[in-house]
C-alpha cells in the first residue's frame, strides 16, 4: 500500500509537464558508466545499493577508505554518477541497473542538481525514482536521505531543498518500504555554516564528511538489512 503522500506526488507529476520525472540519458561517456553499472548488476550479489549523483559517486574518491571500512562487508555497489538529476537516475533504473539484482536496501540521495526545478517537481522526481525502484525490485527497502545542505551559509538553495525534504519525508512508512533520514545537521556548525574541512566547495565531502555520513547511517542500514 502506497502512502497518501506518495500517491499525491505521483498524481501531481502525471498532471503536469514535469521535467524531473521524465527519464532522460546524458552524453556517451555517461552512458558508458551506466553500462558498467548494468554489468555489475548482471553479476548479482548486491545487497546494499548506493544510488545518486556526485556526492554518492564520491565514495570512490574522498570516501574510498571510509566506504571500505564501513560498507564492504554489506555486499555493496555504488551507482552514483556526478551531475545526475532525478530524471537521469530514473532513466538508469529503467535501462538495466536493477536487472540481475534485488538489493535488500537502496540508499538514495538525489535532487541537489535539479536547481532549475521547483521544490514540488524535485519531490515528484524523487518519488518517481522510488516508485521505479519498487516496480523493479519490490522487496528493496529504500533508505531515503534528505538532500544535504549546500553553500557555506544558509541560502535560498538550502531553503528550497528543505521544502523538498519536507515533502519526501512523508514517504516514510516506518521502514516497511521507505525509511527517511535527515542527517544534514551533522555537517553544519551550530550557526548552520559549513566548514571546508567537511565540504571544501560547500557541496562535496571530504573524507571527514564521508565518515560523518557513514557513521550516521550505518545503524539504520544494518537495521533495514536485517529486517524481514
Amino acid at each position: 500500500m502506497k502512502s497518501l503522500a506518495a500517491v499525491t506526488l505521483l498524481f501531481a507529476a502525471l498532471l503536469q509537464d514535469v521535467e524531473a520525472t521524465k527519464p532522460a540519458p546524458r552524453d556517451p561517456k555517461w552512458v558508458t558508466r551506466h553500462e558498467g553499472f548494468v554489468e555489475i548488476a548482471k553479476k548479482g550479489g548486491v545487497e546494499f545499493l548506493l544510488l545518486g549523483d556526485s556526492i554518492t559517486d564520491g565514495w570512490r574518491g574522498g570516501g574510498k577508505e571510509v566506504y571500505s571500512e564501513h560498507f564492504d562487508a554489506l555486499k555493496p555497489a555504488n551507482f552514483g554518477i556526478g551531475g545526475d538529476r532525478t530524471q537521469h537516475v530514473l532513466w538508469r533504473l529503467q535501462n538495466g541497473e536493477l536487472d540481475g539484482i534485488t538489493p535488500k536496501v537502496c540508499m538514495l540521495m538525489i535532487g541537489t542538481n535539479n536547481g532549475k526545478d521547483s521544490a514540488d517537481d524535485v519531490a515528484a522526481g524523487i518519488t518517481a525514482i522510488i516508485k521505479e525502484l519498487h516496480k523493479k525490485s519490490s522487496a528493496t527497502k529504500v533508505l531515503l536521505l534528505a538532500i544535504f545542505p549546500r553553500g557555506e551559509k544558509p541560502n535560498a538553495g538550502r531553503e528550497k531543498n528543505d521544502k523538498v525534504n519536507a515533502m519526501v519525508a512523508k514517504l516514510d512508512d516506518g521502514g516497511k518500504t521507505v525509511k527517511y533520514l535527515d542527517i544534514g545537521a551533522k555537517f553544519m556548525n551550530e550557526d548552520k555554516t559549513i566548514g571546508k574541512d567537511i565540504m571544501p566547495d560547500f557541496l562535496h565531502l571530504t573524507e571527514k564528511g564521508y565518515r560523518i555520513w557513514a557513521e550516521a547511517v550505518l545503524p539504520t542500514v544494518k537495521e533495514l538489512l536485517a529486517a524481514k
